[in-house]
């Protein structure tokens, strides 16, 4: 009586179990280096990645925000042709004039930061329109960030208009507005000791958010 083989042949030898595991090996380092690092962590060290478009899975939305030139394009008034006797030259950029039909509103804000505190105040504007300002720090000088947050661009997104870096004592300016949105201090008390920050805003601002302290 002869023996049968085993149904399915030999088994398969130790040799032939290690090429296959290299080779799904080899297989899944370069889907790994030419697919998985370009396409969800923008790393792609071969080229190829970017050939067959995986980082650009990775990338970020690219964003546009139109910011008005409020105050240039007057510089070429002389340049406008004259018209008629007793008729004045037009101005190239207009909204350098803004008429309101409700008085111009102040509002002054007073706020004691203790040392390593902080706080962000911000009047929310319209593009072209304008505020005057002063504030001052009693105590210290205080570092002031004044800048501008489009909220429909998201929070990343800001604009500086001023830095202290070294810290000021006291500061008087204005602000024309490029667009809509919140524009306004942040202050860091840089001192071992509180100091009291007085804020004094007139414009044509719509509201004054206040941040409160962190």
């Amino acid at each position: 009586m002869s023996s049968q083989p085993a149904p399915g042949g030999s088994p398969p030898s130790g040799r032939r179990i290690a090429l296959s595991v290299l080779g799904a090996l080899a297989v899944a380092g370069v889907v790994l280096v030419t697919a998985v690092l370009p396409a969800e962590y923008g790393i792609d060290p071969t080229g190829i990645g970017g050939a067959l478009g995986f980082t650009e899975l990775n990338s970020q939305p690219t964003r546009t925000l139109e910011i008005k030139d409020v105050l240039g394009g007057n510089e070429t008034v002389r340049e406008v042709e004259i018209p008629a006797f007793n008729e004045p030259v037009p101005l190239p950029n207009p909204a350098v004039h803004q008429s309101e039909t409700a008085p111009i509103p102040t509002r002054t804000i007073t706020l004691t930061l203790e040392a390593g505190q902080q706080t962000e105040i911000k009047t929310v504007l319209k593009t072209n329109k304008v505020i005057v300002y002063h504030w001052k720090s009693e105590g210290g000088p205080a570092y002031c960030d004044l800048h501008g947050h489009d909220p429909a661009a998201g929070q990343d997104f800001f604009v500086r208009y001023r830095e202290d870096q070294e810290g000021a004592t006291e500061v008087t300016g204005s602000l024309v507005a490029p667009f809509d949105g919140e524009h306004g201090w942040y202050w860091l008390n840089i001192n071992e000791v509180p100091i009291t920050i007085t804020l004094t805003v007139t414009g044509f601002f719509d509201d004054i958010i206040d941040y409160g302290i962190f």
